[in-house]
C-alpha cells in the first residue's frame, strides 16, 4: 500500500510538469510560423525596396564623381589657357623668366590631364600642339636674344683653328652691365634663367663651349705667338687676338696658363658670373655649368700640348720644373675662385707633380727609340777596338765619394774595358780587356747610350732611377730580339757581317759584366745595393754571337765539301779529265779560304780568326785524306799526281792565314798552322806514303811507335800498301810488319 501511495505521489508531480512542457512546444511552433511569414515578407517586399535604394545611391555617387572630374578638368583647362595667355603677354613685354615659368606651369597642367586614366579628350592633342608651338616660339625669341648678347665674328673658313684664322676671329659680348644699376635686371641673367627653366641652357652652353675651345682656347695653347687682346667699350666687350713676331717654337706652361687665365677672367667678368636657378639642381653659376662641359677637353689639351712638351729630357733640368708645378697650382686656384672648376679638380696639378714619372717615361721612350734605330742601322760601319783604345764613357766617382755627383766635369775617357775601381784596387790594365777586333759603330754608341742613361738614373729620384735602370735592361733584351731578326738574311749570307755580329755580342757581353757594378758607389741611388746588375744577360749575348758565327762556319764547311765532291773521289788520276777535275776542286777550295781570310782580316780577334780558318782548312784536308785512304788501286802515276795535288794544299793552305793588315806580322800565324789544323800532320804523313817505298813505310811505322802510327791505324796503312804496291813477297813481308 505504501508503494502505491509513492507512485501516485510521483505521478501527480509529473503530470503538471509535462503539461507545461507541451504548452511550451506549442508556443515555440507558433513563434516559428510567425518568423517564416515575416521572412517571406522581407524577401518579397523590403529587400526589393532596399536594392532600388542602393542602386540609386551608387548612381548618384558616380554622377558626383563624374561631375567632380569634369569640374577639375575644366579647371585645369582654364588654368592651362590662363597660363598660356599670361606667358604670351609676358613674352611681349620681354619678361622672359615669368614667361618661361608660366610655360612650364602650362606643361605640368597638361601632364596631369594626360595622366588621368579612362579619360581621353580629343582636345588634349590640340593643347599639346599649342604648347609645342608656344615653346618653340619662346626658344626662338631667347635664341635671338642670346645671339645679340654673344656675337662670334669668325673668318669664312669655318672650322679652321689655324693661326691666320684665329687672328681674324673676334668674340663680342654685349653684356656690359648698364651704368645705372637700378634700371632693369641685365637682360643676360633673364635670358639665361629663362633658358634654364625651359631646359635649353645646356645645349646653348655646349655650343658656346665648343666654339670657345676651337677658336680661342686650343689655338692659344698650340700657337705660342698668339696673344689675346681684350678691349672694353661702353656697351660691348671685345676679345681679339694678335700674333707676335719672333715668338718661340714652344711656349712655357706659365705663359699658356696666363693667356688662358686672362680669357677666363674676362669671360667671368662679362658673362659667366651669373647665378641661376637650375631646375632640380638649385642655384649654380654659369661658370660652373660651362666648366663641367669643357674642362675635361681643355685639361687634356693643356696636358698633351703644353705640359708634356715641358717635361725636361735630362735630370739636371728637373729642379727648374718646380716653377711649372707652382704656376699649375696657381692656375687651378684662379679657375676655382671663378667657380669654373670644382674644388676637388686637380687633373693638371696631378700631372705636373708627377713630373718624375713623366720624365722617366719620356726619357725611356727616347732611349728605346734611339736604341732601336741603332740596332736597325748598318752592321758593316765598324770601328776598331784595341785593348788600349778608349770609349767615351762618363767618369764614375771613386768609392765613398758619396753624394757628390761629378756630372759637371767633362767626361774623361775610360780605358776600354778597365774599370775605375778607385785608387786602392788597381787591376792590371788587361784584366778585363777585349782583344783587338772590329765592332759596329752602332753597338759602341749603344753601350754609350746605356752608360749615359744609367748615369742619368743615379742622379734621379728612386722611382725614376728604377724605371731608367729597367729601360737599360730592356735595351739589351731588345737587342737579342731585334738584331738577329732584322739582319737575318745578311747574317746568313755575308760571312763578314756574321763575324762583326759575333764581335758585337762579345763586346756587349764584356760590358754587361761590369755595367751595374760601376754604379754601386753612388750611395744615394737605388742602384747601390748591388741588385742592379746585368751579369745575368751575359750568357745570352755570348750564345747569340757564337750561334750566328757557328751557323756561318757550317755554311762554309758545306761549301768546301761540296767543291771537293767534284774531284771524282781522287781515283784514276792518270786520266787527264779526272786529274783536271781534282785540280780545279782544290783550286776552288783554296780560293774560298783566301776570300774568307780577307773578309775576316782585321775583323775577328786573332785567336778566333786562327781557330776559324784552321777549322775550315782542316775540313778540306780531312776530306782529302779520307778519299785517298779509301782508294783500292793507286798506280805510280796516280801516286805522283795525288802527291802534287797534296803539295799545293800544303804550300798554299797556310797562306790563307792573314789575320792582320800588316803583311809581315802574318808570318808568325802561318808558321803556327799545325797548331790550328788538327789533321795537318796526318796529311803530311799521307804525302810521305804516296812517295815512299815499302821499307820507308815500315820504318815510318816503326812497330807502331813511329810518326805514321801516330796518324793512321794499322788497317788504314795496310789498305794503302795494298793499293800502292803489287802483290809480291816483299809486300807480304811489309804487311806482316804492320800490326
Amino acid at each position: 500500500g505504501e508503494v502505491c501511495t509513492m507512485i501516485n505521489k510521483k505521478y501527480s508531480e509529473f503530470l503538471p510538469s509535462m503539461q507545461s512542457a507541451e504548452d511550451l512546444v506549442a508556443q515555440v511552433e507558433g513563434l516559428a510560423n510567425n518568423i517564416d511569414l515575416l521572412k517571406a515578407g522581407i524577401e518579397n517586399e523590403v529587400q526589393r525596396d532596399l536594392n532600388v535604394a542602393v542602386a540609386e545611391f551608387t548612381e548618384l555617387k558616380q554622377q558626383l564623381e563624374r561631375d567632380t572630374l569634369v569640374l577639375s578638368v575644366l579647371k585645369k583647362l582654364q588654368e592651362f589657357d590662363t597660363t598660356l595667355k599670361e606667358c604670351n603677354s609676358a613674352l611681349l613685354e620681354k619678361q622672359y623668366v615669368p614667361a618661361a615659368q608660366q610655360l612650364e606651369k602650362a606643361r605640368s597642367s597638361l601632364r596631369s590631364l594626360e595622366a588621368r586614366r579612362g579619360f581621353e579628350l580629343k582636345i588634349l592633342k590640340a593643347l599639346g600642339t599649342e604648347l609645342t608651338v608656344q615653346t618653340q616660339n619662346m626658344i626662338y625669341h631667347l635664341g635671338e636674344e642670346w645671339q645679340k648678347l654673344i656675337v662670334w665674328k669668325l673668318p669664312p673658313s669655318k672650322g679652321s683653328s689655324s693661326l691666320e684664322a684665329v687672328v681674324l676671329s673676334e668674340l663680342h659680348l654685349h653684356t656690359v652691365p648698364p651704368q645705372d644699376e637700378d634700371t632693369a635686371v641685365p637682360p643676360l641673367a633673364a635670358v639665361l634663367q629663362a633658358l634654364a627653366v625651359l631646359g635649353e641652357l645646356h645645349s646653348k652652353l655646349k655650343d658656346f663651349g665648343q666654339l670657345l675651345l676651337q677658336h680661342i682656347l686650343k689655338p692659344l695653347i698650340s700657337h705660342p705667338s698668339l696673344q689675346p687682346v681684350p678691349e672694353e667699350q661702353p656697351d660691348v666687350f671685345i676679345l681679339r687676338f694678335r700674333a707676335q713676331e719672333l715668338a718661340l717654337d714652344e711656349a712655357s706652361p706659365m705663359e699658356v696658363f696666363d693667356k688662358i687665365k686672362l680669357v677666363f677672367e674676362v669671360l667671368h667678368k662679362y658673362l659667366l658670373n651669373v647665378s641661376l636657378e637650375q631646375p632640380g639642381e638649385g642655384r649654380v653659376t654659369l661658370a660652373e655649368l660651362l666648366g663641367e662641359l669643357i674642362w675635361e677637353e681643355l685639361s687634356d689639351c693643356l696636358i698633351h700640348n703644353c705640359l708634356v712638351k715641358s717635361i725636361p729630357t735630362n735630370s739636371s733640368k728637373l729642379e727648374q720644373y718646380k716653377e711649372v708645378i707652382e704656376s699649375t697650382e696657381e692656375f687651378e686656384k684662379a679657375l676655382k675662385k671663378m667657380q669654373f672648376l670644382k674644388e676637388d679638380t686637380t687633373a693638371l696639378l696631378k700631372y705636373a707633380c708627377n713630373v718624375d714619372s713623366h720624365f722617366a717615361n719620356k726619357k725611356c721612350q727616347d732611349v728605346i727609340m734611339a736604341a732601336r734605330s741603332l740596332m736597325t742601322s748598318e752592321i758593316h760601319n765598324t770601328v776598331k777596338i784595341t785593348p788600349d783604345s778608349s770609349v767615351a764613357l762618363p767618369e764614375l766617382p771613386d768609392p765613398g765619394s758619396g753624394d757628390h755627383l761629378r756630372l759637371h766635369r767633362p767626361c774623361k775617357l775610360l780605358q776600354n774595358g778597365t774599370v775605375n775601381l778607385g785608387a786602392e784596387g788597381r787591376l792590371s790594365p788587361f784584366t778585363l780587356c777585349l782583344p783587338s777586333c772590329r765592332i759596329s759603330c752602332s753597338v759602341q754608341q749603344l753601350v754609350e747610350l746605356a752608360y749615359h742613361t744609367l748615369l742619368e738614373a743615379t742622379a734621379s729620384t728612386d722611382l725614376c732611377c728604377v724605371q731608367l735602370f729597367d729601360c737599360v735592361r730592356n735595351i739589351f733584351q731588345l737587342f737579342c730580339e731585334v738584331v738577329p731578326t732584322y739582319h737575318r738574311e745578311n747574317l746568313q749570307k755575308l760571312p763578314q757581317l756574321a763575324a762583326i755580329h759575333h764581335n758585337n755580342c762579345m763586346y756587349l757581353a764584356h760590358h754587361l759584366l761590369t755595367l751595374g757594378h760601376q754604379f754601386r758607389y753612388r750611395s744615394t741611388s737605388v742602384l747601390s745595393n748591388g741588385a742592379a746588375t746585368f751579369v745575368d744577360l751575359v750568357p745570352a749575348f755570348r750564345r747569340l754571337g757564337m750561334e750566328c758565327f757557328l751557323a756561318q762556319m757550317r755554311v762554309q764547311k758545306g761549301e768546301i765539301l761540296e767543291r771537293l765532291s767534284s774531284a771524282r773521289n781522287f781515283s784514276n788520276m792518270d786520266d787527264e779529265e779526272n786529274y783536271s777535275a781534282a785540280k780545279k776542286a782544290i783550286k776552288q777550295v783554296l780560293h774560298q779560304l783566301r776570300r774568307l781570310g780577307m773578309v775576316w782580316q782585321d775583323v775577328l780577334p786573332v785567336n778566333v780568326y786562327c781557330k776559324a780558318m784552321g777549322a775550315l782548312l782542316n775540313t778540306a784536308l780531312a776530306e782529302i785524306v779520307t778519299r785517298i785512304a779509301a782508294l783500292e788501286d793507286i798506280s805510280a802515276e796516280d801516286a805522283d799526281r795525288l802527291y802534287s795535288l797534296c803539295r799545293v794544299m800544303v804550300e798554299e793552305g797556310p797562306q790563307v792565314f792573314t789575320p792582320l793588315l800588316e803583311e809581315d806580322k802574318n808570318k808568325k800565324y802561318q808558321e803556327e798552322v799545325p797548331v790550328y789544323v788538327h789533321k795537318w800532320m796526318t796529311f803530311k804523313e799521307l804525302m810521305i806514303i804516296l812517295q815512299a817505298n815499302l821499307q820507308e813505310i815500315v820504318d815510318q811505322w816503326a812497330d807502331g811507335k813511329g810518326p805514321l802510327a801516330e796518324e793512321f791505324s794499322a788497317a788504314e796503312v795496310k789498305s794503302l800498301i795494298r793499293a800502292l804496291f803489287q802483290n809480291t813477297e816483299r809486300r807480304a813481308a811489309a804487311l806482316a810488319r804492320i800490326k
